[in-house]
């Protein structure tokens, strides 16, 4: 075991340290992969077989509850839908989580209900960190994701092993529920950077301006976004393979949307981008890679325009 120095006593790593992962999809295996790659062992918990099989692939242990992940890892890492599902599962396994246990939560929450969750395991002794993510799948496989975490920063400081495995960079963002606060704000920035792309990509095939050079003098001026270099793409061949679910985001809005009304603002773009979320998850492509708000863009120009009188 080892002392922090705020009286906090976490339990030490083995060799070679153990992640729990609970939560194996695109997220949590990107995680998976790069635990394995940093010298990490990773026994991994998923609801679905596919994603257990796939951790296995990869080099990791698959078990088959997540009391079987708190038992065997020295640092637990949940990547799930919502701050509901974290709550279930860290009920789940309390019994499991001894005084001196570090949880890591990379789930999208909400704030104020995370900061509950880790105030409640700290009367047990076990450290809760909201460790949110700004990235995609593809950004996290690649390294290049940050991290943005709240919770005791003893806790913080006893990952210090771990945080350079997972991503590329990791900031200390304060007490529980302010990395997903932090996350909130990165997040409705990033899903406005890529609608406005879908809806800049939309008006050059109406202007008849090739997609192609479009993209590229969008990626060239000082319009730039590094969004246009993972979806530019994807929107113009209408790839929509998640990398990340559209519906997770549209999630993500919600939570935006209702923290900022509890502070007294209003998030007018943010509230048009629901709208078009909402209109895509309509079309049915909820399930697909949230670039494929540009397929609502353009049901929302062709409705306007047909309501107009215009072809």
């Amino acid at each position: 075991m080892t002392e922090s120095l705020d009286g906090w006593t976490f339990r030490s790593l083995s060799a070679p340290p153990i992640l729990g992962i609970v939560g194996l999809g695109l997220l949590g295996g990107a995680f998976a992969e790069r635990a394995l790659r940093g010298g990490w062992r990773v026994a991994g918990f998923d609801v679905e077989r596919a994603a257990r099989e796939r951790l296995r692939a990869l080099g990791g242990e698959p078990v088959d509850s997540v009391a079987a992940v708190a038992q065997r890892s020295d640092r637990v890492l949940l990547v799930l839908p919502h701050d509901g599902v974290s709550r279930a599962v860290l009920e789940e396994m309390r019994a499991q989580l001894q005084p001196g246990a570090i949880v890591l939560d990379a789930t999208t929450g909400d704030p104020d209900a995370m900061a509950e969750i880790g105030r409640r395991l700290e009367a047990d002794r076990i450290a809760y960190l909201d460790a949110t993510v700004s990235g995609s799948s593809v950004h996290v496989r690649a390294g290049d994701g940050v991290l943005m975490v709240g919770g005791p920063e003893a806790a913080f400081a006893a990952c210090g092993e771990l945080f350079p495995v997972l991503g590329s960079q990791t900031l200390y963002a304060g007490p529980c529920g302010h990395g997903a606060r932090v996350k909130l704000i990165t997040n409705l920035v990033l899903g406005l950077n890529r609608a406005a792309l879908a809806e800049g990509l939309v008006l050059a095939e109406r202007l008849r301006v090739d997609g192609q050079l479009a993209l590229a003098a969008l990626r060239t001026g000082i319009a730039y976004s590094r969004i246009m270099d993972t979806k530019g793409e994807k929107m113009l061949h209408s790839d929509f393979v998640p990398q990340a679910k559209l519906a997770q985001h549209r999630k993500d809005v919600e939570l935006m949307l209702t923290a900022a009304a509890r502070h007294g603002q209003n998030l007018p773009l943010t509230a048009v981008h629901r709208e078009l979320l909402a209109l895509a998850e309509r079309l049915g492509f909820a399930e697909m890679d949230n670039s494929a708000v540009i397929v609502a863009v353009r049901a929302w120009l062709t409705r306007e325009m047909e309501s107009n009188g215009h072809e």
